[in-house]
C-alpha cells in the first residue's frame, strides 16, 4: 500500500471515529447517507483503495453539491467529516481492502 493511501485511509479512519461518537446527531447521518449515495454512483461497485483516494482528491467539489441538493442544516460544518466517514465506510467494499 502507497504512503498516499495509507494516508487517506488515516483520514477516513479519524473521520469516521467522530462522525460514530455523535451517534445522536440525525443530521450527521443523513449527511453520511447522501454522501454515500453519491460515492457509490461515482465510484461503483468494484474498486481498489487507489481508485477510492483518486476520487477522494476530486470529492470536496462534489461532496458539497451532495449536501447542498440534500439541504441538510449546518452541512458546512460538518462537510470534511462526512466526507472522510463516507469514505472510510465505503473503502471496506474494495477489492484490496484488508483491515
Amino acid at each position: 500500500m502507497t504512503a498516499e493511501v495509507e494516508s487517506a485511509r488515516l483520514e477516513w479512519e479519524d473521520a469516521h471515529r467522530a462522525v460514530a461518537e455523535a451517534t445522536h446527531d440525525a443530521s450527521l447521518r443523513h449527511q453520511l447517507e447522501a454522501v454515500s449515495n453519491e460515492l457509490r454512483r461515482r465510484v461503483g461497485g468494484t474498486f481498489t483503495l487507489r481508485e477510492l483516494v483518486d476520487e477522494y482528491a476530486r470529492a470536496d467539489a462534489w461532496v458539497r453539491d451532495a449536501l447542498a441538493e440534500d439541504a441538510t442544516p449546518g452541512w458546512p460544518r460538518t462537510l470534511s467529516l462526512v466526507e472522510g466517514a463516507a469514505f472510510h465506510l465505503y473503502s471496506r467494499g474494495a477489492v484490496d481492502y484488508a483491515p
